[in-house]
């Protein structure tokens, strides 16, 4: 038996209730690494509070997925890489993007892999960003605002790819067209 139980809204911690009910209302049931990470209400809440943050930010859903499906991938977190290659493919992004994004590859964009570039100079560094690579980063039009946004995303996405890793989530039936493994 695992240490992370598959939590339903019935098993789960009282604390993690509202948490697990607010994401079966908005995906239409209860995601497989919600109902592990359900174990921690504190990771659970925290992390969809951060994610919801995130989602506020000045970059746009486009650039946001970027943010994530780097750290996504770069983390090895199958369960995040699949969810969000969902979530762009009903952006309807480019394939292109999609498939450079799950193979760590330049993006076809050169705005957009400035922004893939940046988000992995943030992790590598540890935020200790070389000024240069700042400097490109802003050249393709972004902020330093946005250099923050980052940071943010970089930090909430960590947190998840981190913690489903540790649980060891499953990739729910609803993912599978979406199925990705690390290289």
């Amino acid at each position: 038996m695992s240490a992370f139980p598959d939590h339903t809204l019935d098993s789960a911690p009282a604390a993690a209730r509202a948490a697990m009910a607010a994401t079966a209302r908005r995906r239409g049931y209860v995601p497989a690494p919600v109902g592990r990470l359900a174990t921690s209400p504190e990771l659970l809440t925290g992390f969809l509070k951060l994610s919801g943050l995130f989602e506020t930010t000045t970059l746009a859903p486009v650039e946001r997925e970027v943010v994530i499906m780097t750290v996504a991938a770069r983390n090895a977190c199958h369960v995040c890489v699949a969810m969000h290659s969902e979530i762009l493919t009903a952006k309807e992004a480019p394939s292109t993007l999609i498939e450079a994004l799950r193979a760590q590859k330049p993006l076809p964009d050169a705005r957009l892999d400035g922004l893939r570039v940046f988000t992995l100079a943030v992790m590598d560094a540890a935020g200790a960003v070389p000024e240069e690579t700042l400097q490109a980063f802003l050249a393709h039009g972004f902020t330093a605002r946005n250099a923050l946004e980052v940071v943010l995303g970089v930090g909430a996405y960590t947190l998840s790819t981190f913690a489903n890793r540790l649980t060891d989530a499953p990739l729910d039936e609803a993912l599978a067209p979406f199925a990705w493994h690390a290289a």
